[in-house]
């Protein structure tokens, strides 16, 4: 087991195109930290600089204290665990297990030792003799942990290592590797777009996007408080709704206005947000999680729209609304939002996604009324993306 460092590392092409920026990551021994982030965001590269697989431009990085940016992958004794699982296919379960060890020519009585353990920890002891073809999805990616596990390695590194599952087996499988990361105690780095497993499984979740780090800190961190209009809606399934505010100022506190209508704010918002006295009686980009909106009949709720499309998912009701002031048809946004396009950033929009356990069917074009946690909400400038705290 081990710490692992970045320090000022970069990742450079040679047409000049940066796959990571100044990456500065502390990770603790033992720790089960999640990168995540969309395509092309640099996260793999990290990961694969951590290998050996990809050299280092600038900066440093460390492994249990040594400096390791001229290290082969083999002195690094890190285990990485790939999408594709990468079996021999013509082996064994037991000899794809011990092929690491026989490589480093440990005994025979040591490997049967090891593959032995490693077998019983994954409920592999009944496929021992199979071939990775005679194996379903989830006992090959099994198999593949195992492999990483019987070398007693310094990391985990892996890659994206459930995409190949279906929905079904993402999940067992989620829970797997993190009771197997918990009992080996060994350093795990967990790559991933999905942030659902970044959300479940990880002690630690770092957020990147093209190739700079965005924030790093617990899940619930992480979607409580993001630091900017990524994160926020980045993390968090269904995502963020972002709206268009103003903010207004009264006698004994702050009201936002939306679409005509206005919501009352806690009186000591301002003295907890002390950042939003520079945003009185201006257009902020106002963020409210699916669950923090509640349906109401027609005739009630702060704000008024109507059901564009419902999502039954049994436990769960998706309802997406559009919103509109007194019923009327939602006036197009004085805010300046064209900055906001970009692919990974939803726009400022009048529509709103709720989430509600359970509920009834609504009809398509139904009126409704919604009701807002105002202490929930999250509010982001206009201009920069950042959090307004």
């Amino acid at each position: 087991m081990a710490a692992i460092g970045f320090a000022h590392v970069s990742k450079a092409y040679a047409d000049g195109q940066r796959a990571v920026n100044d990456l500065n990551l502390d990770i603790a021994d033992g720790e089960f930290l999640v990168l995540v982030g969309p395509s092309g965001c640099g996260k793999s590269t990290a990961l694969r600089m951590i290998a050996g697989l990809e050299d280092i431009t600038d900066g440093s990085l460390s492994i249990g204290g040594e400096i390791a940016n001229d290290l082969s992958p083999r002195q690094r004794n890190v285990a990485m665990i790939f999408q594709s699982y990468a079996l021999y296919p013509h082996l064994s379960v037991a000899e794809n297990l011990g092929f690491a060890l026989k490589v480093r020519k440990e005994a025979r009585e040591v490997v049967g030792r090891r593959v032995a353990e490693t077998a019983a920890m994954l409920e592999l002891g009944a496929l021992l003799a199979r071939r990775p073809g005679q194996l379903s999805g989830g006992q090959r990616q099994r198999v593949a942990m195992g492999r990483a596990l019987v070398r007693h390695p310094n990391a985990f590194l892996m890659d994206e290592p459930l995409s190949n599952l279906d929905a079904r087996l993402r999940g067992q499988m989620r829970v797997e590797i993190a009771r197997l990361q918990k009992a080996a105690g060994v350093t795990t780095v967990y790559v991933t777009h999905d942030q659902i497993e970044a959300m479940t499984m990880g002690d630690r979740v770092a957020v990147m996007r093209d190739g700079i780090l965005q924030q790093l800190g617990e899940a619930r961190e992480l979607y409580d408080h993001p630091v900017n209009l990524f994160v926020a809606t980045f993390i968090g399934s269904p995502p963020l709704n972002l709206l268009p505010g103003t903010l207004r100022s009264r006698a004994d506190g702050v009201d936002l206005e939306w679409l005509g209508a206005r919501i009352a704010l806690p009186a000591s918002l301002l003295r907890s947000m002390t950042a939003l006295s520079a945003f009185l009686d201006k257009d902020v980009i106002v963020g409210v999680r699916p669950e923090a909106a509640t349906l109401t009949h027609s005739s009630e709720g702060v704000l008024r729209g109507s059901v564009v499309f419902q999502e039954d998912l049994g436990a769960t009701m998706l309802t997406t609304i559009d919103l509109a002031p007194n019923g009327a048809r939602a006036p197009e946004s004085r805010m300046v939002v064209e900055d906001l396009a970009e692919s990974d950033i939803p726009r400022v929009s009048h529509r709103m996604r709720l989430s509600a356990q359970g509920g009834p069917r609504l009809k398509i074009g139904e009126p409704v009324g919604v009701s807002i946690e105002a202490a929930r909400l999250l509010y982001f400038d206009a201009t920069t993306k950042l959090a307004i705290v």
